[in-house]
């Protein structure tokens, strides 16, 4: 039964994608309770009413479950405007758009790779973590091996992902440079755009707190490497903070710059070759659904280069990008193409999608 006051949010600690949605749950001061998503609960409750077996979903008050957390978000942003986190101007919405496309999608490869390739240092706080959800109630034991069973399904992402022994150099060496980047901004800003948190901050926080703060290998790394960083990530989980303005005059940080250079210069290519596949694959298979793999494809990360699945979720998000940029006209397009121009990347917000993609009954289709 919904709970007549509060939002119920099922997930878990060390999930990335939930702790998006517990950071603006808190900072929006939407009252709400956590539910650990066991095995149990997956069973009773995620996979009758959402149709699959993803992490996190929202229960409203009225027993409605919202899964996606770009979906959770956008719902309940309509239905508390107050502490509002997407900017009203051309420049500073677009980066947040950006970030968030850029953290969820991209920024998914360094945080697994630091949670899986570190075993010596990590494993025992992992397979503990997994254990709560796998059995709680079960002894020791019986939740290691469930843990280590559901655990490999995670590590054995890794492929998927393009990260090997070959890429593995590269993904750390670029991560490395993030954290610098990320602390030069941090150290100077309370949030991405300003005093106020926007969808950037929100689709940053993701990937750097289950699994680059909490987890024991990178979570060490940020402390000493980037201690802003980490400071950015513990006020991210305050409740309903104190907030003031986004930057005056739509002005996005040049500390910011180096992050959407690199987004249009690695992520972007791989954006093209999805939707060109994604396009063949609606072409071949007219009317279903969209599988979340379409493919197999080569990447590269920095002067590393890798195969990978070509996964349709991420033009999806891509799109909403697209979609805010190409509805831009007179001076609001100027001011958004300067940023692009500043960031290398007016020519690929030029790409144009043959086949767009719509999610109904949290699954992707043919628009």
């Amino acid at each position: 039964m919904a709970d007549e006051r509060n939002y119920t949010l099922y997930g878990t600690e060390f999930s990335l994608y939930t702790g998006k949605v517990r950071a603006y749950l808190r900072y929006k001061g939407i009252p709400y309770k956590e539910v650990l998503s066991t095995m149990g609960v997956y069973e009773r409750v995620i996979v009758p009413n959402t149709g699959v077996r993803m992490i996190p979903v929202v229960q409203t008050p009225s027993g409605e479950f919202i899964q996606d957390t770009t979906e959770i978000i956008d719902a309940l942003e309509a239905r508390f405007p107050e502490r509002g986190i997407y900017p009203e101007t051309p420049r500073q919405r677009l980066a947040s758009l950006l970030i968030e496309l850029y953290a969820d999608e991209w920024l998914l490869i360094p945080a697994m790779h630091y949670r899986w390739s570190f075993p010596e240092q990590n494993e025992r706080f992992i397979m503990a973590e997994f254990g709560k959800v796998a059995a709680p109630w079960a002894p020791a034991f019986i939740r290691r091996a469930l843990a280590r069973k559901r655990a490999s399904f995670f590590s054995g992402m890794l492929p998927v992902l393009g990260i090997s022994k070959e890429t593995g150099p590269a993904i750390e060496q670029w991560y490395e440079s993030l954290l610098d980047h990320l602390e030069q901004h941090f150290s100077r800003h309370r949030y991405a755009l300003g005093e106020r948190a926007s969808m950037a901050d929100f689709g940053l926080i993701a990937p750097l707190y289950a699994h680059l703060y909490r987890d024991p290998a990178p979570g060490r790394i940020m402390r000493e490497r980037a201690p802003s960083v980490a400071r950015w990530v513990e006020r991210m989980f305050e409740d309903q903070p104190a907030i003031g303005e986004w930057l005056p005059g739509d002005e996005v940080p040049d500390t910011l710059l180096p992050i959407l250079r690199h987004q249009f210069r690695e992520q972007f290519p791989v954006l093209r070759e999805t939707v060109e596949t994604v396009a063949d694959y609606v072409s071949e298979h007219p009317g279903e659904r969209v599988r979340r793999r379409v493919g197999q494809h080569r990447f590269r990360i920095g002067d590393a280069e890798g195969e990978r699945a070509v996964m349709a979720y991420p033009q999806w998000m891509l799109q909403r990008a697209l979609d805010y940029y190409n509805g831009l006209a007179g001076a609001d397009r100027e001011a958004a193409e300067q940023l692009l121009d500043a960031a290398g990347g007016r020519e690929a917000m030029g790409m144009e999608i043959p086949r767009r993609l719509v999610r109904r009954n949290n699954q992707l289709w043919p628009a």
